[in-house]
């Protein structure tokens, strides 16, 4: 019964990996067409649906750690998802960050690291082995895209920053008797 259940577990587990493959190769596809037909500008509305579904797809891998089905561990899953997630529901859904070259970079960034990824998982899935040249970009490629990331993720928090002031959707008011106790407590643990 085992041997079932670890085959079953493989199988959709290499199918969920393919899929999220071929979601991040078309929103890669879209976003190159776009780029080089329209210019970076246009490059979000391009990728917009499927960028918004596959980074959404990926809260299973949580939900792959909490039950087991992976040995990632979850303290490492979460923080790199819940990322991810805030920046494509809440830094990106802001309309006026969508012309911006940091939104471009990104999308391509996430795109080549997921497809690189989950081609990863699954060819190991399917096959329990990865050819050597796969198994190198996906263990040396973050030291190229790492830092595109990074300088990605604050360009566009700092695009998001004027609109976010002047719209106040983003704030919220602490009443003054607690902005105190916060403060307080802020200088304490200084």
């Amino acid at each position: 019964m085992a041997a079932v259940n670890s085959g079953v577990l493989r199988l959709y587990l290499s199918v969920y990996n393919w899929v999220i493959f071929f979601g991040w190769a078309q929103v890669l596809y879209n976003a190159i067409l776009a780029l080089l037909g329209s210019g970076h500008q246009t490059v979000y509305a391009a990728v917009e649906q499927p960028l918004l579904f596959m980074q959404t797809a990926a809260f299973m891998e949580i939900l792959h750690a909490i039950l087991g089905f992976v040995k990632s561990p979850i303290s490492a899953i979460f923080p790199q998802i819940s990322a991810r997630l805030i920046f494509t529901w809440g830094v990106m859904w802001i309309p006026e960050t969508h012309s911006h070259l940091p939104v471009t970079s990104l999308i391509l960034y996430w795109s080549i690291t997921d497809i690189i990824r989950y081609s990863f998982f699954g060819l190991k899935e399917a096959f329990g082995d990865v050819p050597y040249w796969l198994l190198w970009l996906r263990y040396s490629s973050f030291m190229v895209f790492m830092p595109i990331s990074v300088v990605s993720e604050v360009g566009l928090i700092y695009a998001a920053l004027p609109y976010m002031k002047a719209s106040k959707e983003y704030c919220f008011r602490i009443p003054q008797k607690y902005a105190y106790i916060l403060s307080e407590i802020q200088w304490r643990l200084i």
